[in-house]
């Protein structure tokens, strides 16, 4: 590797640092390239470089006279061009759901260890606008994602929650329409993870799977 792309790659680290040690979200903005250089010890230039290639990746957006700010991640099309590059075989989509389903496992293990009432009353909240809705039983894959969303949300690790995001993104992607859950898969998902009853959330999980309904 050469000094050159070194000191480059260790900019963008040091930059998506800043970002996230001052708890910078969507729409928030950057510090000016001015200051990054003084923060980073790093010449303008070299700011400007990797500013630049977070912006083609659709990271941030520069809006004129105002400054640079977060991108809404959703906002691009980014997860649908690789989805169509990297997943285009049975095997790879099959990997994917399975890949999902694994962390989705480990994520209920932690969250019925660390799950606040907070978060409790939030998933009973979501049920009961649901039940109240002239939807009914219908569950579309947008309410099982906002669903989880909350509950992975629940564990506190950050990490866990882009990863599981990444997925749940290539997963809409590629399968629109499913074989929905019931109901009563989400309310005694709620119970399990009230009790802390780490096999009946995973059962839940396996038994009430969602089955893809288009190839």
């Amino acid at each position: 590797m050469t000094t050159q792309r070194k000191v480059y790659q260790d900019i963008l680290q040091k930059i998506k640092a800043i970002i996230y040690n001052d708890g910078l979200q969507t729409g928030d903005k950057l510090p000016s390239e001015r200051e990054l250089s003084e923060r980073l010890n790093a010449g303008r230039s070299s700011v400007r470089e990797a500013l630049r290639s977070m912006e083609m990746l659709g990271l941030i957006e520069t809006r004129r006279g105002e400054g640079t700010f977060i991108a809404n991640a959703k906002d691009h099309r980014l997860v649908e061009v690789i989805a169509s590059f990297i997943l285009k075989d049975t095997k790879s989509r099959e990997d994917l759901l399975e890949t999902r389903k694994l962390i989705e496992k480990d994520i209920l293990r932690v969250a019925c260890e660390r799950i606040s009432d907070e978060y409790l009353l939030r998933l009973r909240t979501m049920m009961e606008h649901k039940d109240n809705s002239s939807e009914g039983e219908i569950f579309s894959t947008e309410f099982d994602t906002a669903f989880f969303r909350i509950i992975v949300s629940s564990t506190g690790n950050y990490l866990l929650m882009r990863l599981w995001s990444e997925l749940a993104d290539y997963h809409q992607t590629i399968w629109h329409h499913l074989t929905f859950r019931p109901s009563i898969y989400y309310k005694q998902l709620i119970e399990a993870l009230s009790i802390k009853d780490q096999e009946k959330a995973i059962r839940l999980l396996d038994e009430y799977e969602m089955k893809r309904t288009d190839e």
